[in-house]
């Protein structure tokens, strides 16, 4: 099937009453057929429903009808887009490993790779996303995992997909894309060569800032890349708290399963089932509305391009970015409803962030409705000037999430609101 026709039907079959929308199945936990059922269930003799901390029936539709359009080998949900990201790392590194972030990502992922991770135990080692040779001389035999994202927020750098999965391939190591703000619609790293892709499904996914929830997907197959690979002996060894279950010797998609039986079954991070519901229904729209994103947001990008009291915008679907090369190349579909651009200084941003009428100002992004945000001083502002000025993030800079209103009315929005902050 195609891609609009998966986003619509995929992973959902007809229950006994024959729904045409998936149902919501709003509960804890599920009675089993006998004694023998329960433990087959326990002891993966058999798959099925246990507790919705582990699986839920309303969020395995989501799962994959989400790992249809990633062309993934498996998916799990999460009950947020930092839990995923969290799940990701925490299952390929401990105390002692270490792991290779870029500097331009989100201020969120920053704090919890630069600060909370540091006391599991687990270092991490910065690179420039558009110096991806710089994670060769940054590894060594404890790094586990490279993470970066495909356009990243709020710089909107774009990634060398092809630069960097050549030296994870060559060094055995797992690669991680927050693919977020792509989407799948507009970009599939699964099918460049990545690992692993993790989501904010918060965002573009439902659409409508309705839930808070994410997920990880991993590729088909990923177990000939882990199965013996010393880097990964967890996954090779008996798991001890499972029966001595060696996940690379499963016929499943070992990084999701593992995240599944030992980290949701711990940590405990699930989505609700409600929220998944959320997420199916804006799955269906995801490909319409990311053509019109994509569509507004470059109309808006040369808008101001051509703005005298603007230093510089930060799109790629721009001819003049640095990266629009790569731009056409992984995502010709369109470069997503993001942009961010920047003005002379703090006060500037900060006179133009006020004044937008249709633009809200919120700390949110892949929202139907605008969104205008001032990273330095929100979703960065935990950053150091040295940190900042490394994830791509001047005082003057503004960040747009482009909704689906009318294009020219967010024109004139940002006009108005560019008259008025320097004049």
């Amino acid at each position: 099937m195609n891609e609009q026709t998966l986003a619509i039907h995929a992973g959902y079959e007809k229950d006994t009453q024959g729904t045409m929308a998936v149902p919501i199945y709003q509960s804890t936990a599920y009675e089993f057929r006998d004694a023998q059922h329960a433990a087959n269930l326990f002891e993966l003799k058999e798959l099925g429903n246990i507790y919705t901390r582990l699986m839920n029936p309303t969020t395995d539709v989501f799962e994959k009808r989400f790992n249809a359009l990633e062309q993934g080998g498996g998916a799990v949900g999460t009950a947020s887009g930092m839990s995923a990201i969290f799940y990701a790392i925490a299952n390929v590194a401990e105390a002692g490993d270490n792991i290779l972030v870029a500097k331009q990502v989100y201020g969120g992922t920053t704090t919890l790779t630069g600060h909370t991770i540091k006391r599991f135990g687990i270092e991490t080692r910065y690179f420039d996303i558009n110096k991806p040779q710089e994670i060769e001389e940054l590894m060594d035999a404890k790094s586990k995992l490279i993470l970066f994202e495909s356009i990243t927020n709020p710089s909107i750098d774009v990634a060398d997909f092809d630069t960097i999965v050549r030296i994870a391939n060559h060094h055995h190591i797992l690669t991680c894309v927050d693919n977020t703000v792509a989407t799948p619609i507009l970009c599939k790293p699964l099918s460049l060569g990545c690992d692993v892709v993790v989501h904010s499904a918060s965002k573009y996914t439902t659409g409508q800032g309705l839930a808070i929830g994410g997920i990880v997907v991993e590729r088909k197959a990923l177990v000939e890349k882990i199965k013996n690979n010393p880097r990964y002996a967890h996954f090779n060894e008996p798991d001890e708290s499972y029966h001595g279950l060696i996940y690379s010797d499963l016929p499943l998609p070992l990084f999701t399963l593992r995240i599944r039986l030992a980290l949701l079954r711990d940590l405990g991070a699930a989505p609700s089932p409600f929220n998944s519901w959320l997420y199916i229904q804006g799955l269906e729209t995801l490909p319409l509305r990311m053509q019109q994103h994509s569509a507004s947001a470059l109309a808006i990008a040369q808008f101001l391009e051509s703005h005298p009291h603007v230093k510089k915008v930060n799109y790629p679907g721009l001819p003049s970015h640095p990266a629009h090369t790569l731009a056409q190349k992984y995502f010709p579909k369109g470069q997503s409803g993001l942009l961010s651009f920047e003005v002379e200084n703090l006060e500037t941003a900060k006179k133009i962030a006020n004044q937008t009428k249709i633009f809200k100002l919120v700390v949110n992004i892949g929202d139907s409705k605008s969104i205008i945000t001032h990273p330095a001083s929100t979703t960065h502002q935990q950053l150091s000037a040295q940190e900042l000025i490394d994830a791509g993030v001047p005082a003057g800079l503004i960040r747009l999430s482009v909704g689906l209103e009318d294009t020219q009315d967010l024109i004139e929005d940002l006009h108005q609101a560019l008259t008025f902050a320097t004049s």
